[in-house]
């Protein structure tokens, strides 16, 4: 189940930093051109979900690492 849910935020974030990209590379009509248009916005929107979706995944780990469902496993060593 932990896996999953790590697995969706990481979907997540790379969605919401894809779609501030989009924002940020679609082409703007000359009278959109002033500082606070609506794209600049919905890319900052999109930014501030990436880093929201990316600070609630780190305290979920941590937190599951804390209640004991997730178990670190590091490299394999050898064998």
């Amino acid at each position: 189940m932990m896996k999953i849910v790590i697995v969706l935020a990481l979907v997540g974030a790379i969605v919401a930093l894809a779609s501030a990209g989009a924002f940020m590379l679609r082409r703007r009509p000359p009278e959109q051109q002033q500082a606070g248009a609506e794209p600049d916005r919905h890319m900052a929107r999109a930014l501030a979900v990436r880093v929201g979706i990316s600070v609630a995944l780190f305290v979920v780990v941590l937190l599951g690492w804390a209640l004991g469902w997730v178990k670190p496993g590091g490299l394999p060593v050898g064998g």
